[in-house]
Parts: C-alpha cells; structure tokens; sequence
C-alpha cells in the first residue's frame, strides 16, 4: 500500500522560496511529493525555477503535481471559457517542464446551465479538449525540446477533476466520478474536505472512508488516488475555509486506520492543503505510522495466543475462551479492590472568627490515669 504525502506548496519552514529548495526540503522531512500551485496564474518568471524542479524530480523520482488555477469558469459563456482555459494552458505548460504526474483543474460556477445533464455534459466536452491538449504538449517532436528528457518515455500527465466545497459550484463526488468515467485520462481528484463539508460532516469513521474509495472504484474502477486531506470549517453543507487537522471535525486518524488495515489496494497520494502545510503533513505521516503499530501489535498478540494454543493443546476458540475467563477474573478482583472502604478522614475544628482557639491537650497516658477516663468528670471531647 503505497502512500505519499507531501505539501500544496513551499514549505513554510523552508528559508528559500524557490520550488527547488522546497522539493529539498521536503524530501529532508521525508516526504515524497510536491504540489505546485499556480491558483491564479502561471507567471513567465517562474519557468527557469520550473525546469530545474523538472529535472531533479526526473533524477530522483520525485513526484511533482501541479494545481492549475482556482477561479475558472469553465461552463461560462464564450468569453470566460476561453479566459479560463488560456489560464489552464499556461498552467498545462507548466505541468511538462515540472514533469507533473497531476494536473488538478476546477470546473466553477454552474453560471446558466443546469445541475445534472447538462453541465456534465458541457463539462466532459471541455476536459476532453484539456485532455488533447496535454497530449499534443507532450507527445510534440523529442528534438525540438531537448531540455525535456521526461518528455520521450514518460507518459502525459494526468487530467485531475477536482472535488468543489460549496453547493453552488460544479462538482460534487456524483457529478465527478460521472465525467471521469467517460473521459479518457481524467481522474477524479478527491478533496476529503470538500466532500466532507458537503455531506455535512460525512467523513467521520473508517467505514465511512472505506464507503468512499468504493464507491469511486465501484464506478470507475482505478485503484490509484489523488486526494487532498486539511481540517474544514463548514456550514449548511458549504467548506467555509481550511484549517489545521487538529482544529477540525474532519479527524484523520479514521482514515490513517482505513489505509492500513483496510487500503492494502490503494495507490495514494495524499497532499496536505491545511495552513500548517509540511507540519500537517508530518502530523499525517505519524498518524499512519501509529495506526501500522497497532496493528503490527493485534498481529504479535494473536500469533502468540496460537502459538500457546498449540502448546497447551488448545484449539484457538479454546484459548480465546480461557483468555477471555482471565480477563474476567482481572476484573472482578479490580472491583472487588474498588469497593473496599477507606477510613473516614476527620475534618479539622475551625473555631468561629474572633474567638480565640483553645489549644487541646494531649490525652494522657493510661497507664497513669486509668480512672480518669472513665471518671464522672470526663468530658465528651476527650472520649470521642
């Protein structure tokens, strides 16, 4: 079950700000990918810093992605399409001088068309012209881009349909997976929580996780994801803004359980779009790494109760059995301990305010004053 995570960007701790010396940092924390991000625009200045992430990801196998721009209006009229997608091209420019392995694009606003039919329809003829596109940029003559050793064996990179946060944009997990599903080299880009704020906190258990991966695999049937993961703060079924894992409802432990006792399948690639970036992303890492521990731990446990049941003679149902009458027994003796009754602790005389305390003399030895105890004169202090 390969997993890798890694930033939607720079590092925050890195002192440079070049992706080269981020990509640095990055494999220093031991991560292993990288998302670029371009949300508004791909500037010219950028290409020199691109190539050189190109060409050490291409040495060192590092994965590198791209996030093309956020405000597209890809299902606007003439004029806002072709807007948007002259920002895409620019952004699907990029993605071949990184040596991108995604390219996640949004769709926007819903604008005049209809939910269902017809914007899947419009948004699938779109891709599919973003599609060629990437291909034509990446199958162009060897000779002409000598620069691009990526280019000759490596394989176009892939088209990601991005999950949206609010109900009045395109792209609910439904509408999604449909366009995915008839559009050749697109892949769903599964934004956990986009799609947790949306189903109004649905993400919440490993199941539901596990419901989640089947149901994208049950309908287009990969086995490789591309997700983005950050705490959400979310309203009426709308992604409000990101915020760090910790201070969210959307907990990732859940699905650090899923990966591991359930995602022996998965192909993942899990970018931390949280505002504490690499920092979540360690926090992911180690989540992942405890949950492998537990379950290394439950495997320990039951190899060694087998192997005691094949030395007493024991089927295991039998050693389950006794184990289960020990710990029983543990707990009734815990009770047991619990209601034994402590000595009464006496609480100290606190004489009125502004009366003097008289001091109270020690009890006498009864050896020597016997009598006096037991005496007419005794006081009912002294006694008890």
């Amino acid at each position: 079950m390969p997993v890798k995570l890694g930033p939607a960007g720079v590092p925050l701790s890195c002192k440079g700000r070049t992706i080269v010396e981020g990509m640095d940092d990055i494999i220093s924390l031991g991560l292993e990918t990288m998302e670029v991000q371009t949300v508004r625009m791909v500037a010219p200045q950028h290409f020199e810093q691109y190539w050189q992430a190109g060409v050490l990801a291409h040495k060192t196998g590092f994965e590198m992605n791209i996030h093309g721009p956020y405000y597209s209006e890809l299902l606007g009229n003439r004029l806002e399409r072709n807007r948007s997608l002259a920002k895409v091209e620019a952004a699907l420019q990029a993605a071949k001088t990184i040596n991108a392995r995604h390219v996640t694009l949004h769709a926007g606003h819903y604008c005049e068309y209809n939910r269902g039919k017809d914007a899947n329809e419009q948004v699938a003829t779109v891709y599919k012209g973003i599609v060629e596109r990437i291909q034509d940029i990446w199958n162009d003559d060897d000779d002409k881009y000598p620069v691009f050793p990526w280019l000759k064996n490596g394989t176009a990179s892939k088209i990601g349909v991005e999950t949206s946060g609010r109900q009045e944009l395109w792209g609910s997990l439904e509408e999604v997976l449909e366009v995915v599903n008839h559009v050749e080299g697109t892949i769903p880009v599964l934004n956990l929580a986009h799609i947790h704020a949306r189903g109004h906190g649905r993400l919440r258990t490993s199941e539901d996780y596990g419901e989640l991966f089947d149901q994208v695999r049950e309908t287009i049937g990969t086995k490789e994801f591309y997700c983005h993961f950050s705490g959400v703060e979310h309203s009426m079924g709308n992604a409000m803004h990101y915020t760090q894992i910790k201070k969210s409802d959307l907990s990732f432990e859940p699905l650090a359980e899923f990966l591991i006792e359930d995602g022996s399948w998965l192909d993942v690639t899990l970018i931390s779009d949280s505002p504490l970036l690499e920092h979540d992303a360690m926090f992911m890492m180690q989540n992942i790494e405890k949950a492998r521990h537990r379950q290394l731990e439950r495997k320990a446990r039951e190899d060694r109760r087998r192997a005691l049941a094949a030395q007493s003679n024991l089927s295991p149902e039998q050693q389950a059995e006794q184990a289960a009458n020990i710990a029983a027994a543990q707990v009734a003796d815990a009770l047991q301990t619990d209601e034994v009754t402590p000595e009464p602790v006496v609480a100290p005389v606190v004489a009125p305010v502004g009366e003097p305390v008289e001091e109270k003399k020690a009890p006498k030895k009864i050896e020597e004053e016997d009598d006096s105890l037991f005496g007419a004169d005794a006081e009912d202090d002294d006694v008890f």
